[in-house]
């Protein structure tokens, strides 16, 4: 008597490989090293914090002018080729500017090779999420597709904050145990290892190779500038701009109490409730719709902002902060959900980069303005600005309840 087995789902953790996650996640960790490292090892070499920042800018500038223009490349070329270009490309960079810093160069130099180095950073975080979503949309059925999206979404949200912490960290061991100069250098090996290992990695050939078998061409450029697509772009660039103008103005906010060194540990309050509270996305229910969490998220993260005009403690503003990491990191996951879900056909990559060039856009002014006010004017006034960028990404989601009319939207965003 014969017995029918029925075949489980294919779950992404098994379409893509636990080896693919390992690896995806140390590539991010070069990219989180470098604008702490190029700052510490200016300010040390060159003794001008001036200086040091106007680098960790470059940096920033380099890769917001590069970064979408390297997610295109992706599109068109397959992301093997181009990551695994960049992987040594970037490696080299890094290099060069640990060499132009320490060589008796003019300043400018220094700010070509920084803008350089964001330049050659490859975009190992929006390549992710661009990767797994193809394999989601391509290989899994499709009831299950809206949930394993939004998980995704959040577990790479999360990833992201985690590295971000992590990345510092590295830099100052490395510093402190070494030289100033050793986390670039070390930034530059996880570069060419990982970052490589995940450009090489099968899971990048098997979604190119899928995507063309199908003999669709990709959707024009023009798709990509449709207002939906561009309110999510606005939003995270808010999301971007808050993280600049927060940690600055708190920096600022600590420094008058004469504790300057302990504002990443105030800020690490909101990193982590955000990194927690990102991976519980997933599991809120599917009538709790994105449009609907977009709001309610973002206006807590509103809420959060407002209680900096009355902070005047640290004990208090690790209350705003924590209230603040119960909005900030739903907020971000959702609108990288919508970014998937309005990518237009063959441009996933394009979008992904799209928004993740607008976290550091918005991050690298916020926290160019911020720094400036609170030099100039005073902690209070920059306290304004997290409160200015919140309502960026409010009013965005304000707007991308208007544009997102459920009965045009793809399967993925119902839920």
């Amino acid at each position: 008597m014969s017995q029918t087995h029925t075949s489980p789902e294919p779950s992404l953790l098994r379409i893509a490989g636990l080896s693919y996650f390992v690896i995806a996640f140390i590539a991010r960790l070069p990219f989180a090293m470098m604008v702490v490292g190029v700052l510490t090892v200016v300010v040390s070499a060159r003794g001008s914090l001036s200086l040091g920042g106007l680098t960790s800018a470059a940096v920033g500038i380099g890769t917001a002018c590069f970064g979408s223009l390297l997610g295109a490349a992706a599109d068109r070329f397959g992301q093997r080729s181009v990551l695994a270009i960049l992987a040594v490309a970037n490696g080299a960079m890094l290099l060069l500017f640990t060499s132009v810093v320490y060589a008796d160069a003019a300043d400018a130099f220094v700010l070509l090779a920084a803008f350089g180095v964001g330049a050659t950073a490859p975009q190992v975080a929006p390549m992710s999420r661009s990767r797994l979503v193809t394999m989601i949309t391509d290989r899994m059925p499709e009831q299950g597709r809206t949930r394993t999206i939004s998980g995704t979404m959040a577990y790479e949200s999360a990833a992201d904050e985690t590295v971000f912490v992590f990345g510092p960290f590295l830099v100052g061991i490395f510093a402190s145990a070494i030289a100033p100069w050793a986390p670039l250098v070390g930034a530059a090996a996880l570069t060419v290892l990982f970052v490589g290992a995940f450009a090489l990695h099968p899971s990048a050939r098997a979604v190119s190779v899928h995507r063309d078998s199908e003999g669709r061409a990709p959707s024009a450029v023009s798709e990509l500038f449709a207002p939906r697509l561009l309110v999510v772009v606005a939003g995270v660039l808010g999301v971007g701009m808050f993280f600049g103008t927060m940690l600055t103005a708190l920096t600022s906010f600590m420094a008058d109490r004469g504790a300057p060194e302990e504002a990443g540990l105030l800020y690490g309050v909101m990193g982590v409730g955000s990194a927690v509270l990102a991976l519980g996305v997933a599991w809120l229910p599917p009538r709790f719709s994105m449009r609907a969490r977009w709001l309610v998220f973002s206006g807590i993260l509103l809420a959060g902002a407002l209680l900096l005009l009355v902070v005047d403690s640290p004990a208090m503003m690790m209350l705003a902060l924590g209230i603040m990491g119960v909005g900030i990191g739903p907020t971000l996951v959702t609108q990288y959900s919508f970014g998937a879900a309005w990518s237009p056909l063959g441009r996933s990559a394009t979008v992904m980069t799209m928004l993740g060039s607008g976290i550091i856009v918005g991050q690298s002014l916020g926290a160019a303005v911020a720094g400036e006010i609170a030099e100039n004017t005073g902690t209070g006034a920059a306290l304004v600005l997290p409160i200015i960028a919140a309502g960026v990404a409010f009013a965005a989601g304000v707007v991308n309840w208007t544009v997102s009319d459920p009965r045009r939207r793809r399967p993925v965003v119902s839920g």
